[in-house]
């Protein structure tokens, strides 16, 4: 997949995965396989520009969704797949914006659990909109 997003160093080394299939106690599942280039980033503090998607049915969460595509082309939307979003774990609430933000966390990788989202951003706060 060729980045079409905003700026970003991270963003096209967070498309380079593959998948393999994989089984669990409810069924099978497409089981992420991380490329060095993206195990390089694991358990790292970085900056992510994107546009937020909320989790839950409310204006204010500290739970989000970072996607790098715009809400009508995102992974929820069938267009993107799952390397173009983060789950977002913020250290305090945030009201929802549609103005695309740029986030600080700590990566993880998971490649475990197929009911979370494949990139994790934990600790993180959201520095602010992005203007062009």
């Amino acid at each position: 997949m060729v980045y079409k997003g905003f700026p970003s160093l991270i963003w096209p080394k967070l498309y380079d995965i593959s998948f393999v299939k994989a089984q669990d106690a409810l069924g099978e599942y497409d089981k992420p396989v991380f490329s060095d280039r993206v195990k390089s980033l694991d358990n790292k503090s970085l900056v992510l520009p994107g546009y937020m998607v909320p989790l839950e049915n409310e204006t204010t969460s500290s739970k989000i969704m970072l996607s790098s595509l715009p809400l009508n082309a995102c992974f929820f939307c069938g267009v993107g797949g799952p390397e173009t979003v983060v789950e977002v774990h913020l250290k305090s609430k945030t009201r929802y914006i549609e103005s695309p933000i740029e986030v600080k966390g700590i990566l993880r990788l998971n490649d475990e659990d197929p009911d979370s989202m494949i990139y994790v951003l934990e600790d993180a706060e959201v520095l602010g909109t992005v203007d062009f």
